[in-house]
């Protein structure tokens, strides 16, 4: 699972990256005899990684909440705080604020998931001092001024409006409404164009209020500092937080069940099909069976089973992946592909042939093996620079996974057998599908889905 939304500013991206890409690879055995459990005078906890080899200090944070706090009639108020905290804050305006950003090539940034708000910043060294204290000034006194406010409603509404003929967009809206009915899960983390227009500047200041504060507070550092230096920056950056959020109650929930199919008319070249289901939480036993069974089916890129059912053999379209998505509350999973109209029905045809063959007959040993090593190899893709580090770090502290879990799982790829991965087949993709196209009149005759409310626990 990555989450790839940062908002990068003027210079930082050319100088960061550049130092960045010089970081030399870090096994998953030596970033997890590195990761410090920091803990600093103030009481602020961190997964720490010092390393010198560049120097560069990444930092990625989350505070418990994300869309899912949203007022239920005002989606789009967390997204629109991420949008925000960066546009003036302290005594500076939102001119002055960039442009000392840029002039110390600092890269800040914020984003709102569905469960949390989460926080990212880069910078060299020896501008740890002003990026940490720019941060603070963003986190506790952001202006929320009129006309930054209106300019940055503006730019989401005006994304929000070409999602409405974008047929992935709609799809995915769709989808997730189907998925999870009136749960904050099936509403959009970016808003409404009926919702956007009317949150106002005491919407996001009581969201800041509510949801930043230290008692749901996770960090993840790697970088050249040390641990005394980084405590006291954690301090000055996070400790004038409130101690406690106030956090409104989100019941679990779980996904519609499937067989279901709904069609969304738009006239476009290319039919866009959706499809997904009920998926397993990552606080699951058989989690990883699921992980690496999934990875076989959709998730492998050009080697997994739907790209060659779909592309490679019949050439229905030029790609097709799927993905399990964890949250807090529940879980599902999802895949995308798009086609021409008239191949919709084939293609569609094809993803549910191959799902129901996974999940009657599940992997092969050699499908299960050449998994595994490729899930244990490409780990260390993911710690190759101390950003991506940072992001894994933050991720599993998110998951309650434990803090030696890099050099834990690797063994737990390798403990997957083929019983489990059929097991973990069945239980995924043995009730079918929920489908959505987006398209123009689809072969495959699509009807508006009559979804039964999905079940809170």
């Amino acid at each position: 699972m990555t989450y790839p939304f940062l908002r990068v500013r003027g210079i930082a991206l050319s100088v960061i990256t550049s130092v960045t890409l010089s970081l030399a690879s870090i096994s998953p055995s030596q970033a997890a005899a590195k990761i410090q459990r920091l803990t600093s005078p103030g009481g602020i906890e961190a997964w720490f990684v010092q390393d010198a080899t560049v120097p560069l200090i990444a930092m990625e944070y989350s505070f418990a909440g994300g869309s899912s706090q949203d007022p239920k009639d005002k989606p789009g108020v967390a997204n629109l705080v991420g949008d925000l905290l960066d546009e003036g804050s302290g005594d500076l305006d939102s001119k002055t604020f960039h442009e000392r950003l840029d002039r110390r090539a600092i890269e800040l940034s914020f984003n709102a998931s569905r469960d949390t708000f989460r926080g990212s910043l880069r910078m060299l060294r020896d501008n740890k001092d002003e990026a940490f204290d720019l941060l603070r000034m963003a986190l506790t006194s952001p202006h929320f001024d009129t006309a930054d406010v209106e300019r940055i409603r503006s730019q989401v509404i005006s994304g929000l409006r070409r999602d409405t003929t974008n047929p992935t967009a709609l799809a995915s809206r769709k989808f997730l409404a189907l998925a999870f009915g009136d749960h904050p899960y099936g509403r959009q983390t970016s808003g409404t164009l009926e919702s956007v227009p009317t949150i106002t500047v005491t919407d996001m200041k009581d969201y800041v209020g509510r949801i930043l504060a230290k008692d749901t507070l996770k960090v993840a550092v790697v970088g050249d500092v040390d641990p005394a230096t980084l405590g006291t920056l954690l301090d000055k950056t996070f400790g004038g937080l409130p101690a406690k959020a106030s956090l409104t109650p989100v019941p679990d929930v779980e996904s519609a069940a499937p067989p279901q199919r709904a069609f969304v008319p738009l006239d476009v070249p290319q039919t866009v099909i959706t499809f997904g289901g009920p998926g397993v939480k990552r606080s699951d036993p058989n989690f990883m069976a699921a992980y690496v069974v999934n990875h076989i089916l959709g998730g492998g890129g050009l080697s997994s089973r739907l790209y060659r059912e779909v592309r490679e053999k019949r050439g229905l379209a030029y790609s097709v992946s799927e993905a399990l998505l964890w949250m807090e509350h529940s879980a599902v999973f999802i895949g995308n592909t798009g086609t021409r109209a008239d191949r919709a029905g084939d293609t569609l045809d094809a993803v549910e042939r191959e799902v129901r063959r996974i999940a009657e007959e599940g992997p092969t040993q050699k499908e299960l093996d050449e998994a595994k090593s490729y899930l244990k190899g490409s780990q260390m893709l993911a710690l190759d620079t101390s950003s991506k580090l940072a992001q894994v770090l933050l991720q599993y502290q998110q998951d309650k996974l434990p803090i030696d879990y890099i050099e834990k799982r690797s063994a737990i790829v390798d403990a997957v057998t083929l019983d489990d991965a059929k097991q973990a087949a069945k239980r995924l993709w043995g009730q079918g599908l929920l489908t959505v196209i987006v398209g123009r009149a689809p072969q495959a005759a699509a009807q508006p889905a009559a979804a039964p409310a999905p079940k809170s626990n």
